[in-house]
Parts: structure tokens; C-alpha cells; sequence
């Protein structure tokens, strides 16, 4: 008794119509959106100091602004004021 192999070209994954559908979406608007941090650290850096409202504006939300102070992205210099931290190296 012999065994044959098929050798079939790989198929593509399946997905879901809502996944594709999404997919399609993100790659026809110009690939993923930034994440909040990504979009407060850019607006930081492109103003220098950045306020609390100019923050919100953008959608990120002021909980954030503690977190990325913990998290040495940002450096708080004033009630409502946020700068980027410096990331020389020592």
C-alpha cells in the first residue's frame, strides 16, 4: 500500500467577514492609528510644553498623564503643564 502526498500551495488563513471588512477598512485609511501615548508624547514633543486641555483635545485622558509621568515619558513642570522627559543618556 502507498501513500500519496498532496503538495497543495498553502491557503490563506480564513477570517471572518467583520475581521476582513475591518482589515480592509485600517489599510484603505492609511494603516493603524497611533496609540494615545504615541499621539500625547508627539504632541509634547511638537510644542515643547503641552497643557492638560491640550491633551484632552487629542483624546487622551488625564488618568494617562500620571502614568506616562511614572513612566518617564513625560515630566510634570506646572499644575496643568507636561513637557517630554529627556531621554539623553547619562
Amino acid at each position: 500500500m502507498s501513500v500519496t502526498l498532496r503538495h497543495d500551495t498553502p491557503q490563506p488563513p480564513r477570517i471572518r467577514k467583520r475581521d476582513r471588512e475591518r482589515a480592509e477598512a485600517l489599510r484603505l485609511d492609511g494603516g493603524p492609528k497611533s496609540s494615545l501615548r504615541e499621539r500625547a508624547v508627539a504632541l509634547a514633543r511638537e510644542l515643547g510644553v503641552v497643557k492638560t486641555r491640550d491633551l484632552t483635545d487629542i483624546g487622551v485622558p488625564r488618568c494617562y498623564l500620571s502614568k506616562m509621568c511614572d513612566e518617564g515619558l513625560l515630566v510634570k513642570v506646572g499644575y496643568g503643564l507636561y513637557r517630554i522627559a529627556d531621554r539623553s543618556a547619562a
